[in-house]
């Protein structure tokens, strides 16, 4: 079956994709506002077209689209087998909020995750989760598996010592990490399932200043995140 386009908009996610992908860029619609560097226009005039605000609205489905959108090619999951070859791997646990999602893989890609896994979901609005990115979506290898446990046994065997993400984990500030790692994220109203909790090596906290009963899991994510690049044994 052949995948439609995605349309992706907004002046961060545009540009990114034009910078860094421009052989996925099919169209580019710039709508009233909308200002794309001379550089980029005259390189790529041939792909524009300017259109009214109310097409650009219809195509953003009301989104903040900031007078830039673009047309580029359906976003390819990556294969588990091709993640599970990374160090250090990112694991979500049901998650669906395509908000969060791109929050924290923007913070993955820039922290130093080599993948991610999305379980517990058939599918994913991934012209929302490049959108929510910025773009970096793009560049990190994704991919969408219906099993947590078979994702997490894939990984074991592969050579990595599994974290979890919990309230009653120990202090991450205290941690040292081995190279080949994985952690797991599980939603705000549910965290980690209890099958997939009984597969872990260890869980982990953040250890809070003031008593408060959790972060939202996006900022979560970026702390484990930060401390589990560079606190590797």
């Amino acid at each position: 079956m052949v995948k439609s386009p995605m349309i992706i908009y907004g002046k961060q996610v545009v540009l990114h994709a034009l910078r860094r992908h421009p052989e996925q860029v099919h169209k580019i619609y710039i709508a009233k506002k909308g200002v794309l560097p001379q550089d980029l226009f005259e390189k790529y005039g041939d792909k524009i077209t300017f259109i009214e605000n109310r097409w650009a609205q219809q195509l953003s489905r009301g989104g903040n689209h900031q007078g830039l959108l673009a047309e580029i090619e359906d976003y390819r999951p990556a294969s588990l087998a091709e993640v599970k070859e990374g160090d250090f791997v990112l694991v979500l646990d049901t998650l669906t909020d395509a908000g969060n999602i791109g929050a924290i893989v923007r913070s993955a890609y820039a922290l130093g995750v080599d993948g991610i896994v999305a379980t517990g979901i058939g599918q994913l609005n991934f012209s929302a989760v490049t959108r929510t990115s910025s773009g970096a979506l793009l560049e990190m290898p994704f991919a969408l598996h219906r099993n947590i446990l078979d994702v997490l046994h894939e990984l074991k065997q592969a050579g990595h010592r599994l974290y979890g993400a919990s309230m009653e984990g120990e202090p991450i500030e205290e941690k040292l990490f081995d190279r080949k790692r994985t952690l797991v994220l599980g939603s705000e109203e549910r965290g980690i399932s209890k099958k997939a909790r009984e597969r872990l090596d260890e869980t982990v906290a953040i250890r809070m200043k003031r008593p408060f009963d959790s972060l939202n899991v996006s900022a979560a994510a970026a702390i484990m995140i930060h401390r589990m690049s560079y606190a590797v044994e």
